[in-house]
């Protein structure tokens, strides 16, 4: 894999730093050198006049290469101290230093070269155009070889700590169960590997052969990528890394392509990226091929959960159908459990099941007879205990499974006409010993069953709903849940409005 990056750019000085006390060492100095090339890098001057802005223009510019040091400036071991300075305090270790003193006799001890790491020591007096230029050469050589090995240590460094992060990350989305959670945990890890703010992860949506127009579905965003970052040109290059199974970088934007086994290959969108380092794509490689099994697990696992939502959601509705009810019941009332699931802070695995599994709530009226499940009057006292067995033989229908769908579905056909103060039925439970999804499913149950007309009444204004709920908060349903509805009652009604009769 490799990718093109844009016309390298014009090659940056290399910085020198003169200290010295009289401005004309500086003026000579920089005339001398004017003309200097290493590596075809000139040399970019930096000036200071005393040791206090030595440090000050050390402390501030990390990358300067070469310290021409004069010994005696306002006292007699200034260069020194700024010297020891560099060294010691501030950490300098790869910047060269050439002492320069215009006092034959004042030359440093043997110790001061070797504890300081000093590159060479001149009188000013026989710094001569030859001479400059050698020790300027030789002392810049020595520091751009130190900085080679200090690249090749840190890239080592970075390529180990890369790889750590890259284990680490792996465990962290191989817990993750479904797909948009993997999917979100895959793109924080890649993006703190990379260093990035902005990317989303993508999978083919739909295609239509006859226009010839692909349409991807965002699994997981970073930033302030969303649909409407999806427009021709993107999608151009969406496209072109699916068909010819590549990846490419284009300007700033990298899309990668993310293969599996099972053919259904995922689409990474990375932004702000100028240029992938070798680091960086050996890292993604590594990251990448290293989920790949676990994100095929996940696209399965996915497509046998869809399929498990999809026929309980069918049989809700051929349950609802019997009682002459709108499918769409099933439907709205999964909608409104997830809201106050969410908004009760129940977590996401969790809420998940809960609305897979609420379209089952009435399973067992598929035993009820027409006579009593489709009467359009009351009830009598005979016909209201036959219709009061459905939760029973929801149970029964739904019992022994062990899958955490189907048991929670059992749980909530069993228990969502317990009431709060245990009034309810069949085992006349009360308070906290119902189940939360059973209570959610109640609260979401009534709320659909009176904003929508049925065969023995005519829908309810919303007013008289949003009062009613507050009636029976306490006796018949949760409070909890009942205030949680009552806040984001206009939620509901979004709800109402997407999937009406």
């Amino acid at each position: 894999m490799s990718f093109l990056s844009p016309a390298a750019p014009k090659l940056a000085p290399w910085k020198v730093l003169l200290v010295d006390d009289e401005p004309d060492i500086h003026d000579v100095t920089r005339l001398t050198l004017a003309r200097f090339r290493l590596d075809g890098r000139a040399l970019q001057f930096l000036h200071a006049y005393s040791g206090a802005e030595a440090r000050a223009i050390l402390a501030r510019e990390p990358d300067i290469a070469l310290v021409f040091l004069d010994v005696v400036m306002e006292r007699e071991d200034s260069g020194l101290e700024v010297a020891r300075w560099m060294r010691q305090e501030l950490g300098n270790a790869f910047t060269r230093i050439v002492l320069r003193t215009g006092q034959p006799g004042q030359a440093p001890e043997e110790r001061v070269i070797v504890d300081y790491d000093i590159n060479d020591y001149k009188e000013k007096t026989e710094l001569d155009r030859t001479k400059l230029f050698t020790t300027t050469f030789a002392a810049l050589r020595a520091y751009r070889d130190i900085m080679k090995v200090e690249e090749a240590r840190r890239t080592q460094h970075n390529y180990r700590e890369g790889l750590e992060r890259v284990i680490a990350a792996s465990s962290h989305i191989f817990r993750q169960r479904n797909l948009k959670d993997f999917a979100s945990g895959l793109l924080q890890q890649v993006v703190a590997l990379l260093q990035l703010e902005q990317s989303m992860l993508l999978r083919v949506a739909g295609a239509s052969v006859i226009a010839g127009e692909s349409r991807y579905e965002i699994l997981a965003r970073i930033g302030e990528m969303g649909e409407a970052d999806i427009g021709p040109q993107l999608v151009a290059q969406l496209d072109e890394a699916r068909h010819n199974r590549i990846s490419k970088l284009h300007g700033d934007t990298y899309v990668g392509y993310f293969p599996n086994a099972s053919g259904k290959a995922s689409l990474l969108v990375l932004k702000g990226v100028d240029e992938l380092s070798e680091i960086d794509v050996q890292l993604l490689d590594v990251f990448c091929s290293g989920v790949a099994i676990a994100f095929d697990n996940i696209l399965l696992n996915q497509e046998i959960t869809d399929t498990q939502a999809e026929l309980i959601l069918r049989l809700g509705d051929v349950v609802e159908s019997r009682s002459h009810e709108a499918g769409n019941h099933v439907r709205r009332m999964a909608q409104v459990c997830r809201l106050l699931a969410q908004e009760s802070g129940m977590p996401a695995d969790e809420t998940a099941v809960l609305v897979h599994a609420a379209p089952m709530h009435d399973i067992g009226k598929i035993a009820t007879p027409d006579a009593v499940l489709l009467k359009p009057g009351r009830l009598t006292p005979e016909e209201w205990e036959i219709m009061k067995q459905h939760p029973t033989v929801g149970l029964q229908i739904l019992d022994g499974s062990q899958r955490p769908i189907l048991k929670a579905a059992a749980v909530i056909a069993h228990q969502h006409h317990e009431k709060y103060d245990g009034s309810g039925y069949p085992q006349g439970l009360s308070g906290e010993q119902i189940h939360p999804y059973a209570r959610i499913v109640a609260v979401a149950d009534v709320f659909d069953a009176l904003t929508h007309a049925r065969c023995y009444k005519q829908a309810w204004p919303l007013e008289q709903v949003r009062d009613h709920l507050r009636e029976v908060a306490g006796r018949h349903l949760d409070p909890r849940y009942v205030d949680i509805l009552v806040r984001n009652i206009d939620k509901a009604e979004e709800i109402n409005r997407l999937w009406p009769d």
